[in-house]
C-alpha cells in the first residue's frame, strides 16, 4: 500500500506543479504592466502615438551613414572636427546606450574608424517617427577612447561638461 500512496502522491505533486505553472503563464501577462524606462514614451491616453523604440533609433542612425556614405566620393560618413573633415567607416551602433531624450529626441552612441586609424566615438541626435528617423546633430565624443567632452544631469536635462 505504500507504493501506490507515493505515487499518488508524486501524481498530486506533479498535478499541482502543472496547476501553478498554467496560473502563473496565464497571471504574468496581467501583472507585467509595461513602465518606461526612458523619459517620453507614450503613456495612457496617447496610445494613437506611436512609440519610438531602440531598434528604431538603431536603424534610423544606420540609414542616415548609409545614405550618407553613399553620397560621399570615398565612400565614407563624413564628420567636421576641429575644421577638419574625418572619413569614418562603421564600426558598431552601442545598442545598449541608445536613449530616448523625451520631446521628440533621441540620442545614439557609435564607433566608427577613421582613415587615419583612429577609433571615433560620435555621438548621434534624431528625432522621428518609427521608420522616419531624421539625424539632427552629430559630435566627436571621443578620439581613441579619450572623451572630449562628459555629459550631465541637471534638473533632468542633459548638457555637455567638459572631460574630468
Amino acid at each position: 500500500m505504500r507504493a501506490d500512496e507515493a505515487r499518488n502522491g508524486g501524481i498530486r505533486m506533479f498535478s499541482r506543479l502543472i496547476i501553478a505553472a498554467a496560473i502563473a503563464l496565464f497571471i504574468a501577462p496581467v501583472l507585467a504592466q509595461e513602465h518606461p524606462e526612458h523619459p517620453g514614451h507614450a503613456q495612457k491616453g496617447k496610445s494613437t502615438e506611436k512609440r519610438v523604440s531602440t531598434a528604431d533609433i538603431s536603424a534610423g542612425i544606420r540609414k542616415n551613414i548609409d545614405a550618407d556614405s553613399k553620397k560621399s566620393a570615398d565612400s565614407k560618413f563624413h564628420v567636421k572636427y576641429e575644421g577638419q573633415d574625418l572619413a569614418l567607416d562603421l564600426i558598431r551602433v552601442h545598442d545598449d546606450r541608445l536613449s530616448d531624450l523625451g520631446g521628440g529626441k533621441y540620442f545614439a552612441c557609435v564607433d566608427m574608424k577613421g582613415t587615419d586609424g583612429k577609433t571615433y566615438d560620435i555621438d548621434f541626435f534624431l528625432t522621428g517617427q518609427p521608420g522616419e528617423m531624421k539625424v539632427t546633430d552629430t559630435s566627436v565624443h571621443k578620439i581613441d577612447g579619450k572623451p572630449l567632452y562628459d555629459w550631465k544631469e541637471d534638473n533632468g536635462k542633459w548638457h555637455k561638461v567638459p572631460a574630468s
